[in-house]
């Protein structure tokens, strides 16, 4: 074990000794398409771990809807929230890896979108909240140049992502069905765990089954009520994560690691919690930090959203 790779961004460009975070859990899968050692990566995405690194290293992932893709072979985090998606440098490669994963014999996607007459859904409740100057500036580039296209731009609030709140209250699902599994291991050998996915994990021995049959509850009355308000959209749209990549030096305590890490996974794991599938594009400029944009589509829209990002890709990379 080499430890967590750095960042290419700050990498390459000689910038912050320490260096910057690829994001995770999938930093590896990641960082191997940027250096070149792989052309796709595959990684586990239970509430934006393929989504975050890619982001974060300026690459394209995609979460399927998780029923498209067997979880064979794979060690469970949360059996009602994880989903196999790939990593690459390209919406077409990511959409090629996605038919294999599912295995769909048809690897081609559906007609080829026109930007022009696209309707998106760009909510204001929740995912703008506490961004950064930069994924601010860039987010709000992204959208006047698509809007500049022809797409048309539904801003609008969202409320029923503040129901997200109620779930999560409930202890969610990542710690409980984690703790399910790993429940044996960590009491024979605990100290093997890293102290941060120890505590996260160890949280859940106080829940309740009246709570886990709750928050069962509200994630199915979510996910009718996404599906029901992206219906008059082709997709909606946000910022994948709200800030960049920390520095490494950025995380070193325990609360400041808490606080960020909840932030990169705030707006990915909507997705996971409705039961959608998501795509992210890098949307930045040479020289800027990697920014990411995400469009999201609802159950079992997964290759009309690998089309509508494959429309929308040139557009961004040209910016």
């Amino acid at each position: 074990h080499y430890g967590t790779p750095r960042n290419p961004y700050g990498r390459e460009l000689g910038l912050e000794a320490s260096g910057r975070i690829p994001g995770g859990s999938s930093s590896g899968a990641a960082v191997s398409v940027s250096d070149g050692m792989a052309h796709v990566a595959i990684g586990s995405d239970t509430g934006g771990s393929v989504r975050i690194p890619a982001a974060f290293c300026g690459l394209v992932g995609f979460k399927p809807t998780a029923r498209r893709v067997p979880l064979t072979g794979t060690l469970p985090l949360s059996t009602t929230l994880d989903s196999i998606g790939p990593i690459a440098k390209t919406v077409d490669l990511c959409a090629q890896a996605d038919a294999v994963l599912a295995g769909e014999p048809n690897a081609l996607l559906p007609v080829a979108f026109n930007v022009h007459g696209l309707r998106l859904l760009a909510p204001s409740t929740m995912v703008l909240d506490g961004m950064d100057a930069t994924v601010a500036t860039i987010y709000e580039r992204t959208l006047s140049l698509l809007a500049a296209a022809g797409a048309r731009i539904v801003e609008a609030s969202l409320p029923l992502l503040n129901d997200l709140q109620a779930i999560g209250a409930r202890g969610g699902f990542s710690a409980p069905e984690a703790y399910a599994w790993h429940r044996d291991l960590l009491a024979r050998r605990g100290d093997d765990y890293d102290p941060r996915v120890r505590s996260r994990i160890e949280k859940a021995a106080t829940l309740t089954a009246v709570d886990y049959i709750e928050a069962l509850s509200l994630r199915a009355a979510f996910v009718d009520a996404m599906t029901a308000a992206l219906a008059p959209y082709d997709a909606m749209i946000m910022p994948t994560v709200p800030i960049v990549a920390p520095l490494f030096t950025e995380v070193e305590s325990d609360e400041d690691y808490t606080r960020l890490n909840l932030m990169a996974l705030r707006n990915p794991s909507i997705v996971n919690l409705a039961d959608g599938c998501a795509l992210t594009l890098p949307c930045h400029r040479p020289g800027e930090p990697p920014v990411g944009v995400s469009l999201v589509g609802a159950p079992m829209q997964d290759r009309r959203i690998l089309a509508i990002g494959r429309a929308l890709e040139p557009l961004l990379r040209n910016a």
